[in-house]
């Protein structure tokens, strides 16, 4: 075969291979076979293989072509990716509803889902993908096109004439429900850290340095909005919808156009009892203004558009049966009732336990052993019993008692009087262990990835750990016997463990549990002292003398270090190679004097990195916003710190104004407020 034939068989075999790919992740229509499919697949490769140069970017084989990245680049945005105001009832939606009117009178709007993912805007020139870029901080994003390519959703190149020379689409990367369930499953045999929701699970997906990766997630996408475009104009959000779908994009086939605001509450209610027949997960609907030119004569606030709000659905409620309520012995001694239930798939995720807190709560709450409960995730995240189903109850169910004794080492349990918390005091309990360690290598101490509670049990159940220290002393033998751990989980685990070593000071002080020591007091003692030996020395007069450090965490501190078991473990850590020192920059005390409010996501730095830039040049950071604060650096989604900044006229700052003031190339001013 020639070059031109093999070029026109390529040119048919890539159409033949996008409508498939459209027809398939976007109409959920497929018309072919998975082998049918395959073998055109198996020509294209074969055939740009023999002609490499006619390999093109927007041929189907390039969807996993590039290598992994070492770092994804900042790129700006052509419009600003605003979020959106939050409202949570129809009170706030009438409200939303009413300011709209008042500016343009009766008018109609769009209602669409709002698809609980990561949000990411592509841009096509002259019809070809030649970017995309996550939110960031809504002015600029980072730059995964390499990941975004491998989303079959997501064409790269537009359906149709070319219409238009530049163009960004907007949208949801996300990850369907039963993905999410299958990537925790791999990574539960794995011995890794599972993802906490499919959110998340999407937006680390696409931030992944190797895109082989985030082919592997099975991601998705859904487009909604066009954020910039030339040499095309719309009137109305229903045409732009319709414009996106024609290009080739996936579109929710659940929007629906609302003739006026009495339609709209109907779409919510409708879509908060039926999200559960959605193969995604939503936490809401958004709500837009149709008409265009309505929309730029509302304009925006600084952070959100006037024509647009989020209405938040309230959090998934299902119903489950409490099979048994069983105690859990904390690493402080405390005994916390653990509701064991019927396992129930609620807020993206498959839940069989809630924590029921003390006896005052179950009381308070009136659960008993064998009830039928209502239940949700408070925050979305954490799963709690909201009440029992009176109704339901047939006679067998039965109350909780706390035990006399420790259901873990069996001595006597105490009851201090004012605390609601009930104690077991035996230092070696193995249930506080159990706990120690869990909070010894958990993500904010020591960072031990695949060091989860089935893997510490069983570690314990075999002799392999005694205490903490013990994690630096396993063999590849002892991991060997692990359930599930095959060569590479035990490889894992064993860098891990060695990694943790390296951990700054302030990250050991925390994981080792002295009571009343947190993250932040943890690094406050870190920076004043140092090394864990000159804390070790420190009397209580010293320690006090620390700013944030009072009388009772003084003496918490110096009753840990005068315990001789306590030494031990230090210097048993010590020998393991286990870091003791705090390393702090000299650097110019460029922010001597100015305090900061961190709200929002960053994406350049964790906000306790962002902390820890601060305080090293002499800055620091508060939780609170008053009028003596001199700048609230927001990052994504900001929150109520944001609104009490703009009350009180404290200045705000993005997230690139905090970078040049970190760099030193703006200079920050105290603004000396009263």
């Amino acid at each position: 075969m020639d070059l031109e034939k093999a070029k026109a068989k390529a040119e048919i075999l890539r159409a033949q291979i996008n409508q498939h790919d459209y027809r398939y992740y976007v109409l959920d229509s497929p018309e072919i076979s998975d082998a049918e499919y395959d073998r055109f697949m198996r020509e294209l490769i074969e055939t740009e293989q023999a002609f490499p140069e006619l390999i093109t970017s927007d041929s189907p084989t390039q969807r996993v072509g590039a290598a992994p990245s070492h770092a994804f680049q900042s790129v700006s945005h052509r419009s600003r990716m605003m979020s959106l105001d939050n409202v949570f009832d129809e009170a706030g939606l009438n409200n939303f509803i009413r300011r709209v009117e008042n500016q343009v009178g009766k008018t109609d709007y769009v209602c669409e889902l709002k698809i609980d993912g990561a949000a990411i805007a592509l841009t096509y020139e002259d019809g070809l993908l030649t970017r995309g870029t996550t939110r960031g901080d809504g002015v600029s994003g980072e730059d995964v096109t390499s990941n975004l390519r491998t989303v079959r959703a997501l064409p790269l190149r537009l359906i149709g004439e070319n219409e238009v020379p530049f163009l960004e689409i907007r949208g949801e990367v996300f990850m369907p429900r039963k993905a999410f369930i299958e990537l925790n499953r791999q990574r539960g045999e794995e011995g890794l850290p599972l993802f906490a929701n499919p959110r998340n699970a999407a937006a680390g997906s696409l931030r992944q340095l190797d895109p082989r990766i985030t082919a592997s997630r099975n991601l998705d996408l859904i487009c909604y909005e066009i954020g910039y475009i030339e040499g095309k104009s719309f009137q109305t959000q229903r045409e732009v919808l319709e414009q996106i779908s024609d290009w080739g994009f996936h579109v929710s086939e659940h929007w629906r156009e609302a003739k006026d605001a009495t339609e709209i509450m109907p779409f919510c209610e409708e879509w908060i009892a039926k999200r559960d027949e959605l193969h995604y997960e939503v936490d809401g609907a958004v709500i837009k203004v149709n008409r265009l030119a309505q929309r730029d004569r509302l304009g925006a606030t600084s952070k959100a558009p006037r024509w647009a709000v989020a209405y938040k659905f309230p959090a998934e409620e299902k119903t489950t049966k409490i099979l048994d309520i069983t105690v859990n012995v904390g690493r402080t001694g405390a005994l916390t009732p653990l509701a064991i239930m019927e396992p129930v798939f609620v807020g993206g995720s498959t839940v069989s336990r809630a924590t029921l807190h003390n006896e005052d709560e179950i009381r308070r709450k009136g659960v008993k052993i064998g009830d039928t409960v209502l239940v949700h995730k408070a925050g979305d995240v954490i799963p709690e019993i909201i009440k029992p189903i009176i109704e339901k109850r047939d006679g067998s169910e039965h109350d909780f008692v706390m035990p006399a004794k420790c259901p873990a080492c069996g001595n006597k349990v105490y009851h201090p009087e004012g605390e609601v918390a009930t104690r077991c005091v035996n230092i070696d309990c193995p249930a506080r262990l159990f706990e120690s360690i869990m909070h010894f290598a958990s993500r904010g101490a020591m960072d031990i990835d695949g060091m989860g509670p089935a893997t510490i049990s069983e570690l314990l159940d075999k002799g392999y750990i005694h205490n903490v220290e013990d994690i630096y002393y396993l063999t590849e033998e002892q991991l060997f016997t692990l359930t599930n751990f095959k060569e590479k989980s035990v490889s894992n685990m064993l860098s891990s463990i060695e990694r943790s070593k390296g951990r700054p000071l302030s990250r050991l002080l925390f994981a080792l549990g002295i009571r009343h020591v947190g993250s932040h007091v943890a690094e406050v003692l870190a920076r004043r002292f140092r090394t864990i030996d000159a804390l070790a020395r420190a009397s209580q007069d010293e320690l006090i003398a620390v700013e944030e450090v009072g009388p009772i965490l003084a003496e918490s501190i110096r009753d840990f270090f005068d315990l001789p078991r306590n030494r031990e473990v230090i210097d048993r850590l010590r020998a393991a190679g286990v870091n003791m020192e705090e390393e702090v920059e000299e650097g110019p005390q460029t922010l001597h004097g100015i305090t900061f409010v961190l709200t929002g996501g960053l994406e350049s730095m964790t906000r306790e990195e962002a902390t820890r830039s601060i305080e090293e040049r002499g800055g620091k950071v508060i939780s609170s916003v008053s009028r003596k604060t001199d700048y609230v650096a927001a990052g994504s989604e900001p929150g109520s710190k944001y609104d009490k900044a703009v009350q009180l006229g404290v200045e705000i700052i993005g997230e690139s104004e905090l970078l040049d003031i970190l760099k030193g190339e703006r200079t920050p001013e105290s603004k000396g407020k009263t």
